[in-house]
């Protein structure tokens, strides 16, 4: 009993604490600076995806894709805001074990990353790649596994194989894991594109100092962004340098409350859903 009151207890002493603590610390790697967006109420999800868990770029500034949480049916929905639907697809027999986010390439398919985690237990984990051909949706399957988990799952802290955040760039799949002991470190992993069983590469890691829930990156390939509990890291992508070596930002989002789902609408704005089925916009001001 003590350890499912510690496990139902435990988002939320750390999302308080992240609210409280605002940005992380150096670690070594670089302060954070503030990231200048201003952020507001932009709409809210119909009751069909209340429990969106993903988002991703549609095919207008105004549109974005998203999904259900683990349980819910294997669908997918498009909306515009303030957050009107404009289709739906329906994947069905496709389970949805525990799907997480969602990704978007450079030929408009989309990644399903069917990779939540919560007991760090499951050998199952895989990302759903959806094309649609005459009007249908056609699925294939990358799956995968971590190289450095041996134990399903871990001593408890040890658990850092859970993951709800992950983009598409240059024909890989970037994925950021959600930890789940009291170190709240983020592992970055990399993954191929395409469908196959694949072994994820670890290339890095960076004390953020709570759970990393989502991620994307801008169209200009220029910015990645993490969404964690009580804030949104931005960091600056370049060619040949690690992603946490470089400049990086923080915006406080103190009154989203537990956001799960992030997208990168332009180069200089996101969107962000909440558990509740509310979306945030932010924009940037001024010059980055």
């Amino acid at each position: 009993m003590l350890h499912l009151l510690r496990d139902a207890f435990f988002p939320v002493l750390v999302f308080v604490h992240a609210v409280l603590v605002g940005a992380p610390a150096n670690h070594g790697r670089g302060r954070f600076e503030r990231a200048r967006y201003a952020v507001h109420r932009a709409g809210r999800l119909p009751r069909a995806v209340r429990e969106s868990s993903g988002l991703a770029r549609a095919d207008t500034v105004a549109a974005f894709w998203t999904h259900g949480d683990a349980g819910t049916p294997a669908q997918l929905f498009q909306l515009e805001l303030p957050g009107t639907i404009r289709r739906s697809l329906n994947l069905a027999p496709l389970p949805n074990t525990d799907w997480e986010d969602l990704a978007r390439d450079d030929a408009g398919r989309l990644y399903i990353g069917d990779f939540g985690n919560n007991r760090n237990q499951r050998r199952d984990l895989a990302i759903y790649r959806m094309s649609v051909r005459a009007g249908q949706p056609v699925v294939d399957t990358i799956a995968f596994r971590y190289p450095d988990q041996h134990a399903f799952p871990p001593r408890r802290g040890r658990r850092n194989f859970d993951c709800e955040a992950f983009y598409w760039c240059q024909d890989s799949l970037h994925l950021f894991s959600k930890d789940r002991s009291l170190r709240q470190y983020t592992k970055h992993y990399v993954l191929p594109a395409r469908p196959g069983r694949h072994v994820a590469v670890l290339r890095d890691s960076l004390r953020l100092g709570r759970p990393i829930t989502a991620a994307d990156i801008s169209p200009d390939g220029r910015t990645v962004a993490l969404l964690g509990y009580g804030g949104v890291f931005l960091f600056a992508n370049a060619p040949g340098r690690g992603l946490f070596d470089g400049p990086k930002r923080f915006r406080a989002l103190p009154t989203t409350g537990q956001a799960e789902g992030l997208v990168l609408m332009s180069d200089s704005s996101f969107l962000v859903s909440n558990e509740r089925g509310r979306l945030f916009r932010g924009t940037r001001r001024g010059r980055r």
